[in-house]
């Protein structure tokens, strides 16, 4: 049971150190940095940006997960690869699509611990377009997702800016 606790420890000292390593680079070293009243827009209406969008997805992604169990057993006809790659995308969109919708409250209360697991839903699509060998949409999505200042809404929270963690300071 200790190693469980250890290992348990390894994965918080792990992503601990790679936000300390995306920090370094995105925010300090980044050659251009947003104005606070940027990083006050982003933080003050992220959270509605994400409620809208996950409830304008609904209705599709409960299309796709239903049409996913219609189709899942033909999923295997265009060979294993094509049918575990179905099984695991959906898997970790379900799981993404959980993080995202469990951080929404937290959001609106500019709660460090809810923008902590809007990055872990992106590193969990990471780790799936990783597995699934979707390496150029892996790309083409990261760069997006930068350009989008989700990762840099996490960092400024890391940073410990007073607009984004007490919600009556500017």
């Amino acid at each position: 049971m200790a190693k469980t606790v250890k290992d348990g420890a390894d994965i918080k000292s792990a992503l601990s150190q790679l936000e300390d390593t995306l920090d370094l680079y995105l925010v300090k070293k980044a050659p251009f940095s947003l104005p606070e009243s940027a990083k006050e827009v982003i933080v003050k209406y992220g959270p509605w940006i994400t409620l809208v969008i996950l409830v304008m997805a609904l209705p599709a992604i409960l299309f796709a997960f239903g049409m996913g169990a219609v189709v899942a057993p033909f999923a295997f006809l265009g060979g294993v690869r094509a049918g575990v790659n179905f099984g695991v995308g959906m898997l970790f969109s379900a799981a993404v699509l959980v993080i995202e919708a469990l951080a929404i409250p937290g959001l609106f209360k500019r709660k460090m611990s809810a923008w902590r697991l809007m990055f872990y839903g992106s590193l969990l699509s990471a780790v799936e377009a990783l597995i699934s060998f979707n390496l150029g949409g892996q790309v083409m999505d990261k760069l997006l997702e930068l350009a989008d200042d989700k990762s840099r809404r996490l960092r400024l929270c890391i940073a410990g800016k007073k607009s984004c963690l007490n919600p009556g300071r500017t």
